[in-house]
């Protein structure tokens, strides 16, 4: 009996809701057509995601282990393909530049970073440069199975990518494999683009940027190379087997005892990004018991932050670095040197005692690494001279006199006349040494990084310069100094020169120079001008 008034009562409520059921309008459905027809399927939607989910897992994929290591010749390189809208082949020389190729067309790229120069295989072409005439072959074979490599494992890369997204988008695995399938076949299409688009003449036609634009200058028209390629060969050959031999040429230079009474500077400018100077520095800071290395600037060609990592061996070069700013160096390059160890940045007048000696410099108040010539050039060189003269007249006021000052261009050197016993500069790629009016001594360095990368711009390479200078400790007066020149890079010689102030010359009424003698050298001294030659390999 107590199931009858609950039937009845829910009979009712149906009952009294039927006319609102009848007239309310159906609730649609996400995609469902009007009035709650079935959804509308949209292929083009689903075609298009999955596009996307292919191409960002392809991409993801090539990022993280699409790219091999392949030795191609004396260097390591690292090739990798890229996305691209055009194409080409892109080569990385850190930290020079890059140059690029049009030789295909298709929506993949192929990058190759020169990643180090392996010093043994460059060394095995060194002692026998014959091999040289087969680099080319070597080169291509190298070339050839990188490539193979890569594809195969690029193939890899994408479809793993392609498919490890898609199952994480799709949580299907037909879906999946689909987007992997679908990878592969735009991989295999792009293939077969630059195959068919394929120009093996672009590599007479590169595009050069970063430092290495100036390769045309530097390596001529690459089209007389192809047709003159055994020539090249040889020139290629003898190139190598000199920058080697100008290694060996240091070893051979006279090694000085250390004296307790002299203090030795090593005196270096305008190397110009030349790798070869810190080899050659390094040996001498070892053979001349250098205490201090000053360089006058240009270190660098253009100032890029992208040349810094040059300058790291400063750091392990043996002996404190004082260094002052070129008219080729940036205060990006200023400001990267002032954070290494053991280096000491002057500018402004700045003073620092390195070693006993006192040192102050101002940096160049030009920055022309395009070698431009600026209005106001010369006002400007004898504006930062008369402010160093300045700040000098000051640290002798407070009783800190200095004892050379630095700067790079002699121009700027000469407003320091009367100051300083000693300016130092560079910036003319030759050496020279002048007593000014005043009685303050200019010595100019030559270029110790041979004019670097401009080496082979002239019919005659310019020498690689050099200078130890050799102070008293007690009265921190320069006391002689050797001229080291090593043979540019077609020359493989090396001569040191002993040189004397006049004031210690032999009958000046002055004592002789408190220098070490070489191990060659008499009990007599040395002339003002003695030339020893000390190694033609």
């Amino acid at each position: 009996m107590a199931r009858v008034p609950a039937a009845v009562s829910s009979a009712l409520r149906r009952a009294r809701s039927a006319p609102r059921r009848l007239f309310r309008r159906p609730r649609r459905r996400p995609g469902a057509g009007p009035a709650g027809l079935a959804p509308r399927h949209r292929p083009w939607t689903r075609a298009l995601g999955l596009i996307v989910v292919v191409l960002v897992g392809a991409w993801l994929g090539l990022l993280v282990v699409g790219n091999v290591r392949v030795p191609v010749g004396p260097m390591d390189t690292t090739m990798t393909l890229r996305p691209s809208f055009t194409g080409g082949t892109k080569i990385n020389v850190s930290p020079l530049g890059a140059l690029q190729l049009d030789s295909h067309t298709a929506p993949l790229r192929l990058d190759v970073n020169v990643d180090q120069l392996d010093p043994q295989r460059a060394q095995a072409l060194v002692d026998r440069p014959e091999r040289i005439s087969g680099l080319q072959d070597e080169v291509t074979r190298d070339v050839s199975h990188g490539t193979a490599d890569l594809a195969v494992r690029s193939c890899v890369a994408v479809v793993t990518g392609a498919t490890a997204l898609g199952l994480v988008v799709y949580r299907r695995p037909r879906r999946a494999l689909a987007a992997g399938g679908l990878a592969l076949a735009l991989l295999a299409a792009s293939g077969g683009t630059a195959y068919a688009t394929w120009n093996p003449d672009s590599v007479l036609e590169p595009k050069f940027s970063g430092l290495l634009s100036s390769a045309p200058s530097l390596v001529g028209d690459a089209r007389s190379i192809v047709t003159e390629f055994d020539v090249y060969q040889q020139e290629l050959a003898r190139l190598v087997t000199n920058v080697t031999k100008l290694y060996d040429a240091t070893s051979t230079l006279p090694t000085y005892q250390p004296d307790p009474t002299t203090l030795r500077v090593l005196h270096v400018s305008d190397i110009h990004l030349n790798p070869a100077s810190w080899t050659i520095i390094s040996s001498l800071v070892k053979q001349y018991q250098v205490d201090v290395i000053v360089d006058t600037g240009d270190t660098m060609d253009h100032g890029t932050a992208a040349e810094n990592g040059f300058l790291d061996p400063v750091e392990d070069l043996g002996a404190p670095y004082v260094w002052v700013r070129g008219n080729h160096d940036s205060l990006i390059t200023q400001r990267y040197l002032e954070d290494l160890k053991n280096v000491h940045v002057l500018d402004d007048g700045r003073a620092a005692t390195i070693a006993g000696l006192r040192f102050a410099g101002i940096g160049d108040p030009q920055f022309t690494p395009d070698r431009s010539k600026t209005r106001g050039a010369a006002e400007s060189q004898e504006l930062a001279g008369a402010r160093l003269a300045s700040a000098l007249r000051d640290q002798a006021a407070a009783g800190t006199p200095v004892d050379v000052a630095l700067v790079h261009e002699p121009s700027a050197a000469r407003e320091v006349d009367g100051t300083v016993p000693l300016v130092l500069s560079g910036h003319l790629h030759r050496q020279e040494t002048d007593v000014m009016e005043y009685g303050t001594r200019l010595r100019i360095e030559g270029s110790t990084g041979g004019s670097g990368l401009r080496a082979v711009e002239g019919k005659h390479p310019d020498p690689i310069e050099a200078s130890i200078l050799y102070f008293d400790r007690d009265t921190r007066r320069l006391q002689a100094w050797d001229a080291i020149r090593l043979g540019g890079l077609g020359l493989t010689t090396a001569e040191v020169s002993r040189h004397l102030p006049e004031e210690n010359q032999p009958g000046a009424g002055t004592p002789s120079p408190s220098s070490s003698p070489s191990p060659s050298s008499s009990t007599s001294p040395p002339s003002p001008s003695a030339t020893r030659p000390t190694a033609t390999p």
